[in-house]
């Protein structure tokens, strides 16, 4: 991903849930990829994920949580190397919450801050044969992925080994290894395994669950209660996002500060 300006501003869209459509599906398959002609239906798509990470944040932040939300792009662009394969809407932190961490990582740490890849965040993204639901901490957000790593050597795994478990149907994943760690399944001894491999800044960690959607047997994500069964998902993530990224109630990025 790259760091350049995003090139265009997020399309308008209310906070609704509305189902998704085959074509959906059909508009991220690879023949499709580079072809502008789609781009107008891609948009549908992208103000419909939008819609729905609107949703989910009014709802986080009823819940005591706020976060900013975002789109990617639905036109080949030089931003996503000329193609839309999968396009996706994710919940970050919130502006006052990068301030906060801008204050407390410097501001040579911290001038990237604004790329939301940069940040822990939740997503929900859609690819042509499948749904993915996730909260990700991707290597460059080093910060919030050390906040983790801290936390869990100074109280121990118990707590974020509660929060993994109470997640059934999600995986924990390190980068892009081949290994798993199913959550409602995981030991204390297999998350202790991914703690031992599990280096910030290098690493990639992610909380995932994929729903199939090959052509011809999409029922599962078309059906109307879907979007409301995704937000659900998003906000079961939220004890593991709160773990697991800094804020002020989680701050564990320099020990002994």
């Amino acid at each position: 991903m790259t760091t350049a300006s995003r090139p265009e501003p997020e399309p308008k869209a209310a906070a609704e849930l509305v189902p998704f459509v085959d074509g959906d599906f059909h508009v991220l398959a690879p023949a499709l990829a580079r072809d502008p002609q789609y781009n107008d239906r891609r948009l549908e798509l992208r103000r419909k994920l939008l819609s729905l990470a609107k949703v989910f944040a009014s709802r986080a932040k009823a819940a005591g949580v706020e976060f900013d939300v975002r789109t990617s792009l639905h036109n080949p662009h030089a931003f996503n190397h000329n193609q839309v394969k999968r396009m996706w809407a994710y919940a970050c932190r919130a502006k006052k919450e990068k301030t906060r961490l801008k204050q407390v990582l410097g501001s040579d740490l911290a001038k990237d801050l604004d790329h939301a890849y940069k940040n822990a965040y939740l997503c929900v993204a859609l690819e042509h044969d499948a749904v993915e639901l996730s909260l990700r901490i991707h290597a460059d957000a080093w910060y919030d992925g050390q906040n983790l790593k801290n936390r869990v050597t100074k109280e121990g795994l118990a707590l974020w080994l509660a929060l993994l478990n109470a997640v059934p149907g999600f995986r924990l994943r390190l980068h892009d290894w081949k290994g798993e760690w199913i959550c409602g399944k995981l030991t204390r001894e297999k998350l202790e395994e991914y703690v031992k491999f599990y280096v910030p800044a290098e690493h990639a960690l992610v909380v995932e669950q994929r729903i199939a959607a090959p052509q011809g047997a999409r029922g599962e994500v078309l059906d109307p209660k879907f979007p409301e069964r995704a937000v659900a998902a998003l906000e079961a993530l939220v004890p593991l996002y709160r773990f697991s990224a800094w804020s002020q109630e989680s701050d564990f990025l320099f020990p002994g500060r």
